[in-house]
Parts: C-alpha cells; sequence; structure tokens
C-alpha cells in the first residue's frame, strides 16, 4: 500500500526522502540547526529542490556548516566559494552565510545554544498545525515575522520571515505536514 505524503514533494526520489526522514522533525541541535538556516538562506528566490539537489556540495564547500570555521572565512575562501559551481553563487548570500555564522555564534553566547533561543519562540515545543492541502500552508506568519525581526536586530542577512517560516517547517518548529500524511501524526 502506498504510504500518502504531502503534495509538494511527490514524484521525485530526493524530495520523497528528504520529506519522510527530515521535514518537519524537530531539531535541536546547533549544528543542524545552522545548517538548514544557511540552506533555507540560499533558497531565497529559488526552489527547495534546486537547494535539495546540491547539498552534498554545500556541505564539502562550507566545511560541513562549522559555523565556527565559517565565522572566520578570509577572503580568498570567500573568493573560492564564488567559483565553485557545485553551489549557488551569489555573492551576497555567500558573504551573508559569513556573517550569520559569526552572529549565530554571539547568540550562542548570550544564550547558551541557538537552539534555546530559537525554540523559546514557540515555548520549547513545535506548533501543530491543521492542513488538509500543503497549497494552504502559510508563507509567513506573524510569528515569523517576530523571529525574522529580532535575527536581522542581531545582525542575521537573508533571513525574512518567508525564510524563517520555512526554516520553521524545515527543523520542526512548526509541523505543516497533511493531515492525511503518513508523517503528520509521526513528528
Amino acid at each position: 500500500m502506498k504510504k500518502h505524503r504531502c503534495g509538494w514533494c511527490e514524484g521525485d526520489d530526493l524530495y520523497e526522502a528528504y520529506h519522510d526522514k527530515e521535514w518537519g522533525v524537530p531539531v535541536y541541535d546547533d549544528e543542524t540547526l545552522f545548517e538548514f538556516l544557511i540552506l533555507e538562506t540560499f533558497q531565497a528566490g529559488l526552489s527547495w529542490i534546486t537547494v535539495l539537489r546540491k547539498r552534498e556540495n554545500f556541505r564539502k564547500a562550507f566545511d560541513y556548516f562549522d559555523y565556527k570555521k565559517i565565522a572566520n572565512y578570509q577572503q580568498a575562501k570567500i573568493d573560492s566559494l564564488l567559483k565553485d559551481a557545485g553551489i549557488i553563487r551569489n555573492k551576497l548570500k555567500v558573504n551573508a552565510t559569513v556573517s550569520n555564522a559569526q552572529s549565530f555564534i554571539k547568540i550562542q553566547e548570550e544564550f547558551g545554544s541557538f537552539s534555546k533561543y530559537i525554540w523559546n519562540f514557540v515555548d520549547g515545543k513545535p506548533i501543530k498545525n491543521s492542513l488538509k492541502n500543503h497549497k494552504n500552508a502559510p508563507g509567513n506568519t506573524p510569528l515569523s515575522d517576530t523571529i525574522s525581526k529580532d535575527l536581522k536586530k542581531r545582525g542575521f542577512k537573508f533571513v525574512g520571515s518567508t525564510v524563517v517560516y520555512a526554516h520553521m517547517q524545515a527543523t520542526g518548529m512548526v509541523n505543516d505536514h497533511e493531515v492525511n500524511c503518513f508523517r503528520y501524526e509521526e513528528v
């Protein structure tokens, strides 16, 4: 019997695997939260499948999203990233990744972890929506507006409300699986 999945991922093996194993699963470790945050910033203006197909290239190019290393990237490393055809070579987004890593570390210093900071916005537990169709999922919410403004105030770039909401969905802060999706009750 075929499992029912959210409509956005059906028909692409990579999308389905991501949906089945990762999307919407609550993430509390800083390393994974940082990876998703950076991937979401690169996704801005593009489709998620574009980023997903380049994910392994991003991991290699950005030292497996080691934010401590990224925070110290020098211009030579940035220049090499801008020549790397395996990633999205957007100068503003590459530079933002470096400054976002620096801001990420500042949040860790202030709150003890980025996870404590970000999950505090939802009182430490996922918001469970009841979507019948993925097309009814919001692109942003008043909460993602609030988080976006706070991240920007703390020096983050490319973290508009839509990027933040996508990050919330990906990291399980909000469960936007369709109610008849097999993952809805699992996450």
